[in-house]
């Protein structure tokens, strides 16, 4: 399967978990920490969009659509499991493994 589909649903569930992580119990302690996860969820954020755009550029424009219903799909299905201490690491695992396979399919 394409690499394109699961790199936009990576990026918008890193980014979209760290809007959803606003108490201090789902934050890092350490404020280095947190501002270096703040950054990577807005650099996720901004290659999910450029990801979208790349998409309805060079594939059929059905492919970014489906891409785009699946990653809201994938955040509906986080905002129904609840807050997880876990959602940090989580966050930033999807940001990390979404921009590494936007980087693929877009230079690979």
């Amino acid at each position: 399967m394409d690499p394109y589909f699961f790199g936009v649903m990576l990026l918008s569930a890193g980014s979209f978990i760290h809007t959803k992580s606003d108490v201090p119990e789902l934050r890092p302690d350490d404020e280095q920490v947190d501002t270096a996860w703040r950054w990577l969820s807005r650099a996720a954020f901004a290659a999910w969009l450029l990801m979208l755009v790349w998409g309805a550029v060079h594939l059929p424009l059905w492919e970014p659509a489906v891409a785009f219903v699946a990653s809201l799909t994938a955040n509906s299905f986080l905002v129904l499991r609840g807050p997880q201490r876990a959602w940090p690491a989580l966050s930033v695992v999807c940001s990390l493994a979404g921009l590494g396979l936007s980087a693929w399919r877009v230079f690979g």
